[in-house]
């Protein structure tokens, strides 16, 4: 049976503005748990930022975090996927664009995001693969 990104997306993902300082993205990463954000102008997709982002396209190059904006950092050269697209294409975009995260977009609008960790999780659950994609971070 084909299962589709829907099946397992994490759904109605945390949106910022281009505009939102590098900063205020770090704490609604770090409060919400999350290792991307989307960035979205309107409606409409501009991005994808994560916490790596946020280091090595931003704080890495100095500045004053509060001033500097997501739109810098974020990914904007986006491949992305629909929920009806089933898990086999989104494992084979993730391999050929070396990418571990892609939007899920429906009619331009982003709906979701599929993660690495989420495929492991559904593919090899039993694997140390899958058990290093669920465990939380030591803190």
């Amino acid at each position: 049976m084909t299962q589709h990104v829907s099946d397992i997306m994490t759904s109605a993902p945390v949106t910022v503005e281009p505009q939102t300082s590098v900063t205020a993205v770090a704490r609604i990463m770090r409060d919400q748990d999350l290792g991307a954000v989307i960035v979205t102008d309107g409606d409409d997709l501009r991005g994808l930022v994560t916490d790596r982002d946020l280091v090595v396209r931003s704080l890495a190059e100095g500045g004053d975090p509060e001033q500097t904006t997501v739109a810098g950092a974020c990914s904007d050269d986006l491949v992305t996927l629909t929920p009806e697209d089933d898990l086999d294409h989104a494992v084979e975009l993730m391999r050929e664009h070396a990418v571990r995260r892609l939007p899920v977009v429906e009619g331009g609008r982003p709906v979701g995001i599929v993660a690495l960790a989420d495929l492991a999780m559904e593919r090899d659950p039993e694997t140390a693969l899958g058990d290093i994609s669920v465990a939380r971070p030591n803190t």
